[in-house]
């Protein structure tokens, strides 16, 4: 007959039980040890325990052990476990993979902005990014090209409680756009870039149902080269609508322009 063994670990050495959350798909948490940051994408049964596989905003996954208390939701401890079936409705997510905030009022609109070059860029922004910016007050507007960047940038007045956020296309080394945005030393306004000729590229090529992007020799304009490239009609209105309409969530994005946008809303939203 086992003897009973009292348990004499001192009160305040004891963990205090952390709550149990069901690890339901689209749920993003925290792994404690590593700091990896993803949306549940499954739960298995393996032979060494019940596992959790996450996807970071990149597309990354990593498999994690369900160990109590190694997890934080919304910065709090918690216990994933095996989601029950009828359990209860899982979180949802804005497209960008933030988790949605039910019946959240916008937020009145900041003195900063931020700065996309064109009308695309600013509908792609919108469509990722749409429900976050409302929240935080962030208003997107588009240029029509950056040429008069350091124009503008005197004109917007950027101060510590006004600050400006600028995404510019094809922000490369030896580049056009690279000048100019070289001439903006404002520490009150951040210009980020990604590598795409035009914002269409950032939308990666599996979710717009092509292969790949053609490359459009110089000289040719790279929208109507893309269309027809790819065999469609040489609408670039149209086209657009149809690559913009095969964007669901930042998944669809490519990582260089995810980092990029969630830089300048960083940038734009610090306290002042």
């Amino acid at each position: 007959m086992r003897s009973y063994q009292p348990d004499l670990t001192p009160p305040w050495k004891k963990s205090a039980p952390a709550p149990e959350v069901p690890a339901e798909t689209d749920l993003v948490v925290e792994e404690a040890v590593t700091g990896f940051c993803g949306a549940v994408i499954r739960c298995e049964k393996t032979a060494e325990g019940p596992t959790v596989t996450l996807e970071d905003r990149f597309g990354k996954h990593r498999v994690f052990p369900m160990t109590p208390r190694g997890f934080l939701l919304e910065g709090r401890v918690v216990t994933l476990v095996r989601p029950s079936a009828g359990g209860p409705v899982r979180p949802t997510r804005t497209a960008s993979g933030s988790v949605a905030v039910p019946g959240a009022r916008a937020r009145v609109a900041r003195a900063g902005r931020i700065y996309v070059e064109g009308r695309h860029d600013a509908e792609l922004v919108e469509r990722v990014w749409g429900d976050d910016l409302r929240i935080e007050g962030v208003v997107v507007e588009y240029l029509e090209g950056i040429d008069d960047l350091p124009s503008i940038v005197r004109e917007f007045a950027p101060a510590p409680d006004a600050r400006l956020g600028v995404l510019v296309d094809h922000l490369v080394p030896g580049s056009k756009e690279s000048r100019i945005a070289a001439q903006v030393s404002d520490g009150n306004v951040l210009v980020v870039g990604h590598p795409y000729i035009d914002v269409w590229e950032a939308v990666k090529p599996s979710s717009a149902g092509i292969a790949a992007w053609p490359v459009v020799p110089r000289g040719q304009d790279w929208k109507t080269g893309v269309c027809r490239a790819l065999g469609w009609p040489e609408n670039t209105g149209a086209a657009w609508q149809r690559i913009l309409s095969s964007v669901r969530s930042y998944r669809d994005l490519q990582p260089e322009l995810l980092g990029r946008v969630e830089e300048l809303i960083d940038f734009v939203t610090l306290p002042d």
